[in-house]
């Protein structure tokens, strides 16, 4: 009994930027590569079932449309009861959904299959997203931008992993290869078992209780209004994603005539330069601020966007890779803004950003494909060039996002 108080002082301490628990925000990174890679396969693999199931630009936008709307049906759901009751080995199961998707991805004998196959794949994501971010700023030592955009790295390295592992692996060895991914799960499931046993020693009864308390607050008109222009701004980073994440390999081989491995090696470097560009972001967020960094970030991508239906290859690829940095730049800026509007609903607004956002961006998706299908993908891509525009809202956030308070 002696031993407990002592032991109950340093669990109770809070952690500091010098006490930042940097091996497990790297393996909660690392989680997210293996998630998000298992994820970008689908769409990095649409080239191979559009020709395989004879499915046009619609039916791969539903494809896309499944999976992001179990992720953002469920994400904010999982968010709000996780703020109120922790449940941090619920990591390992999305783990498993996401594993269980990628089966029924390889060994699908229809399109009926696929999209329960994508639909599973998201639940799996609406799980991981929302109790990772949550130990990721609790690991952070109060660097909450770096941790955040480190952690986001690691799920944009594995979006940028998926083109390259469709067109080495996937492409030659055909549909079923993905269940050899299958292995990458399990690895994902044994990191994160480790991460939730750390969490679980660490995490000081008390501060349960105040994460309880503040995620009961009500919040104000000021903060609710604020938090609807963030999730904006999300929407119209996640909608131009989206048209070049789902369809950027199409406009490449049918406007260009470039071949699948080429067109995936294109998208892979516009998906790397998103990883790049979220750490910037990050960095610098932490640095000059959040809001200063959302203005760069998404204001900046507005010559370059409406440049791009104009260029030829060489600039497409350049002008992409551009964009591509600045617009992800935004990504960890936004979500800690956000945090701090909300404080104690980490897991809410997490829900709300991997989720709400992303699933109105693939409902942008669907819609793209279905403009493509009338029209065509050029006059799809001239259209999205203006959505950044959205980001002029920016003007309407408050510069400090602590100075706006919730009502007691």
């Amino acid at each position: 009994m002696q031993d407990s108080a002592p032991a109950a002082a340093q669990q109770a301490r809070p952690l500091t930027p010098e006490t930042a628990v940097m091996p497990v925000i790297l393996a909660l990174s690392f989680s997210h590569l293996l998630n998000d890679m298992m994820q970008s396969l689908l769409p990095a693999i649409y080239p191979i079932i559009k020709s395989s199931y004879a499915l046009d630009f619609g039916q791969i936008g539903m494809l896309t449309l499944a999976f992001q709307m179990t992720a953002s049906i469920f994400q904010p759901l999982v968010g709000f009861y996780t703020d109120r009751h922790p449940q941090p080995y619920s990591l390992v199961a999305g783990m498993g959904l996401s594993l269980a998707g990628l089966v029924l991805l390889a060994y699908a004998g229809s399109y009926a299959m696929l999209l329960l196959g994508a639909a599973l794949i998201g639940t799996g994501s609406s799980i991981f997203h929302p109790e990772s971010v949550r130990m990721a700023r609790f690991a952070s030592g109060g660097r909450h931008g770096f941790a955040q955009s480190l952690f986001q790295v690691g799920g944009q390295a594995g979006q940028a992993a998926g083109p390259l592992l469709a067109a080495f692996v996937v492409a030659p060895a055909g549909q079923r290869s993905l269940a050899w991914f299958s292995v990458v799960a399990l690895l994902g499931m044994v990191v994160l078992y480790q991460v939730c046993a750390w969490h679980r020693r660490e995490a000081p009864p008390r501060a349960r209780t105040a994460a309880l308390q503040a995620a009961g607050g009500k919040p104000s008109g000021a903060v609710i209004w604020a938090t609807a222009i963030v999730v904006a701004l999300m929407l119209s980073k996640s909608a131009y994603t989206a048209s070049l994440t789902s369809y950027y390999t199409f406009y490449l081989i049918g406007t260009f005539h470039v071949s699948v491995p080429g067109s995936q090696i294109l998208l892979f470097l516009f998906l790397a330069a998103q990883v790049a560009g979220s750490l910037a972001g990050g960095h610098y967020g932490d640095r000059i601020g959040r809001r200063q960094i959302i203005w760069l970030s998404i204001l900046g991508a507005i010559p370059f966007t409406l440049l791009l239906p104009h260029a030829n290859l060489f600039w497409t690829g350049v002008l992409t890779v551009i964009i591509g940095f600045i617009m992800a730049s935004a990504f960890p800026a936004l979500l800690v803004y956000a945090l701090e509007l909300l404080p104690g609903n980490v897991g809410t607004i997490a829900g709300i950003f991997y989720g709400l956002s992303f699933g109105l961006g693939a409902l942008s998706a669907a819609l793209f494909g279905q403009l493509a299908d009338a029209t065509s993908l050029a006059a799809v891509y001239g259209w999205c060039a203006y959505l950044p525009l959205i980001g002029l809202l920016t003007w309407f956030l408050p510069v400090r996002p602590g100075g706006v308070r919730s009502e007691p």
